[in-house]
């Protein structure tokens, strides 16, 4: 986890000098907290196209892994860069944490990250750049633990987020009582606190997809520890009649997959947006 830790410092810097040298635009922010009283990092890719005069533009919200950053998406896939100027689209990039699965949690008072990403994320977005602020022009996606929080948050909230997606997501936590992603510190020992696994994985949400449905994509390796939940949330969305785009590629759980795989999710929200 050190050298994930030094690749990001080195991959900050990285941005900053090559920031004048290509064509669209990363912003290196800080969003105050109250929820957490603390500042939070955050990077926000812009097309080069981008003016505060022009048609508000749409923003694809991009949540990363256990144990990343803010600026893992970047790291593991740079053509974002490009997306942001071809689809003239912002990417935003926020912190969830080491590993908070983007959860409010119901044990731990000190982490809020659906409020942090859900109300004061959107809400710096949407007031300091040229957003479409409905749900029709955001969408949210991630990787792994992002996964599971992009499908979370937008499920939940779909009056913020129109569209979702996961790439090698943990989409159900229940299978994973014993782990190294410290699932019992969000969560709760699984013994006294089941409850809060169960209604806080993905896969208990497909329900509510009945009332307020949203176009989904879900994509997973098949060499990926995830897959069976995945899979499980496939059965379930076809169970329930909700549609959504489901696949399976060769891959494992690493920064190969992803960076590919939202290539393609890109080009999903893009038709979505338009």
């Amino acid at each position: 986890m050190k050298h994930e830790r030094l690749r990001a410092i080195l991959f900050i810097n990285f941005l900053l000098l090559s920031t004048l040298l290509s064509a669209s635009r990363v912003d290196s922010v800080e969003i105050y907290s109250p929820a957490m009283r603390k500042n939070i990092k955050c990077l926000v890719v812009l097309p080069d196209a981008y003016s505060v005069s022009a048609k508000p533009y749409p923003v694809l919200y991009l949540l990363h892994g256990w144990s990343g950053n803010f600026a893992g998406w970047l790291g593991d896939a740079p053509q974002l860069r490009e997306h942001a100027d071809t689809y003239n689209m912002l990417i935003v990039c926020p912190d969830g944490g080491y590993d908070s699965w983007y959860l409010d949690s119901p044990v731990d008072t000190s982490v809020r990250y659906e409020t942090h990403i859900v109300q004061e994320v959107v809400h710096y977005i949407d007031y300091y750049y040229n957003t479409r602020r409905e749900p029709a022009g955001r969408a949210i996606a991630g990787l792994s633990m992002g996964g599971h929080g992009a499908l979370y948050l937008a499920i939940r909230h779909p009056d913020v987020f129109g569209a979702a997606g996961s790439m090698s997501g943990g989409l159900d936590l229940r299978p994973w009582k014993q782990n190294n992603w410290d699932l019992e510190g969000v969560l709760g020992d699984p013994g006294n606190n089941w409850k809060n696994w169960e209604d806080n994985s993905v896969t208990s949400l497909v329900p509510r997809l009945k009332k307020h449905r949203i176009p989904l994509i879900i994509d997973c390796g098949l060499g990926d520890f995830f897959l069976p939940g995945n899979r499980e949330m496939h059965r379930l969305l076809l169970e329930a009649g909700i549609e959504h785009e489901y696949t399976e590629r060769p891959g494992e759980h690493n920064g190969d997959y992803w960076g590919n795989a939202v290539d393609m999710q890109v080009v999903f929200f893009h038709k979505f947006f338009k």
